[in-house]
């Protein structure tokens, strides 16, 4: 599990390469409710390279403020691959941000069932390049408890956003 400040070492070097690139990112995030930008705000001068972040936690917010289709959310739910796809890319559209790190996921301590048991979380990063969106989207289960499954999210989707070109 991550620490304070391994949390804050990771969200450091994003914004490193973010501004050294001149790209800016946005966040849309259901289970981890805005940890993640609030983990890159934390450092200083994020106003740089951080556009904004959508809590999109009801499927209501996810239509709405990113526009995932309520077909999407009917066919494949709120934790899946296309649902965190369309989050990202409707992110990016909404803010202008270069790129997108998208959220969603069961964090219990009930939700779960047994096709997505406690602890499924789908993250999905989205980076535009000229007119071309590139997506790297991937599934985790994470042991333990609610906080504990949410601070592991929160450190993975920073880890995404390092693997990603920006």
């Amino acid at each position: 599990m991550a620490t304070d400040q391994e949390l804050f070492d990771l969200s450091q070097r994003v914004g490193e390469r973010l501004r050294a690139a001149g790209r800016r990112l946005a966040t849309a995030e259901s289970c981890t409710a805005g940890w993640v930008a609030k983990a890159l705000t934390d450092i200083p001068g994020s106003s740089q390279w951080f556009e904004c972040g959508f809590v999109t936690y009801s499927n209501a917010a996810k239509m709405r403020d990113v526009g995932v289709a309520a077909a999407t959310l009917a066919h494949h739910g709120a934790v899946s691959e296309a649902t965190v796809r369309e989050m990202a890319a409707g992110a990016l559209r909404v803010s202008g941000a270069d790129i997108a790190i998208a959220i969603s996921g069961i964090a219990g301590p009930d939700g779960g069932t047994p096709a997505k048991p406690v602890g499924t979380v789908w993250f999905g990063v989205a980076s535009r390049h000229d007119e071309a969106v590139s997506f790297l989207c991937e599934m985790q289960l994470f042991a333990g408890d609610r906080e504990l499954i949410r601070r592991r999210s929160v450190e993975r989707a920073l880890q995404l956003a390092l693997r990603v070109q920006p």
